[in-house]
């Protein structure tokens, strides 16, 4: 029997539902904290931009440890504090949605208000970690409230909300390469429309679950854009990432003439593109279920650049 008050598309027997203590447990799926997916989806960009920023000035730093660490726990609670914004604005909608309707507001599981102080306490512990980074990449994580402020409402004014998604979720890739070396270089601007063409890909692949009742709603999303075109649409983001993230790779390490990191790191992007043709190969957009294990799958998807951007850093 699953656990009262589970979420209906939430992992079965996830850690949450087993071990939380029942009153945290409410307040830990408006986090999401019971598929630990999204979070995992906001972190790797700030690895990729670690590790690749590494790779451009040709050194590690002890403090880029603290910036992993960091970035873990802020991906975390800012994932939290902006699901919990989310489900705020959309309380109605996820109670018209059937994949929803078990979230903890429309279920009755918190209040507004209660939502409203948990969002707020995320944040704040979320500050506190920023606040140990330099000014541009603090004053980069403040703008970035903006986007998790819009996001939850451009479903309703645009057919094309995966990209402010995008735009939010890759945020840390300029704000993890600002705490590494103080810039904002040309390379960290493509490595982060990587991610955002990436997010475009698996988020479409994550919305054609809402898609029927997404129309009778009237709620707006690329998979009801693209309808039977969506696998067309697919290929050409996966066609776009790669492209442009192994333009960020060569635009950091040519100018050092470090050949072999250099090919180190493109390897990554190139294994990475294999992983998602993969995934291409099985998924089904007819089927749910298809599309849910899909979308997950791409935790594995942006990690495997990862240990080959830091090797190829190591290298320099």
């Amino acid at each position: 029997m699953p656990a009262k008050g589970s979420v209906a598309d939430a992992p079965k027997g996830n850690w949450v539902d087993r071990f939380a203590p029942g009153p945290a447990r409410p307040y830990l799926r408006l986090s999401r904290a019971d598929r630990p997916i999204g979070t995992w989806l906001l972190l790797i960009p700030c690895l990729w931009a670690i590790a690749l920023a590494g790779g451009a000035d040709g050194a590690f730093r002890p403090w880029d440890l603290w910036l992993v660490l960091s970035c873990g726990v802020g991906a975390f609670l800012m994932r939290g504090a902006g699901c919990t914004w989310n489900d705020i604005t959309d309380r109605k909608i996820d109670a018209a949605v059937a994949r929803t309707q078990s979230r903890p507001l429309p279920s009755g599981q918190v209040s507004v208000r209660q939502a409203l102080v948990w969002m707020v306490a995320q944040a704040l512990v979320a500050a506190a970690i920023l606040f140990t980074y330099n000014g541009l990449a603090i004053a980069l994580g403040v703008a970035s409230l903006a986007l998790v402020a819009v996001y939850p409402f451009a479903k309703r004014f645009t057919w094309w909300p995966q990209v402010f998604l995008g735009l939010a979720f890759n945020w840390g890739a300029l704000l993890a390469w600002a705490a590494h070396a103080g810039q904002v270089p040309p390379a960290a601007l493509l490595l982060y429309a990587g991610g955002i063409a990436w997010t475009l890909y698996y988020d479409t692949i994550y919305a054609h679950q809402d898609r029927e009742d997404d129309a009778l709603i009237g709620v707006k999303s690329t998979a009801r854009l693209f309808g039977d075109n969506s696998r067309k649409w697919l290929w050409g983001f996966f066609v776009l990432t790669i492209l442009l993230m192994g333009a960020a790779v060569v635009l950091a390490h040519a100018p050092s003439g470090r050949v072999l990191a250099m090919v180190t790191a493109l390897a990554g992007i190139w294994a990475m593109g294999w992983h998602i043709a993969w995934q291409m190969r099985r998924l089904d957009l007819d089927d749910p279920a298809s599309c849910l294990v899909v979308f997950r799958s791409n935790r594995d998807t942006g990690l495997i650049p990862v240990p080959f951007l830091a090797v190829a850093a190591w290298l320099g």
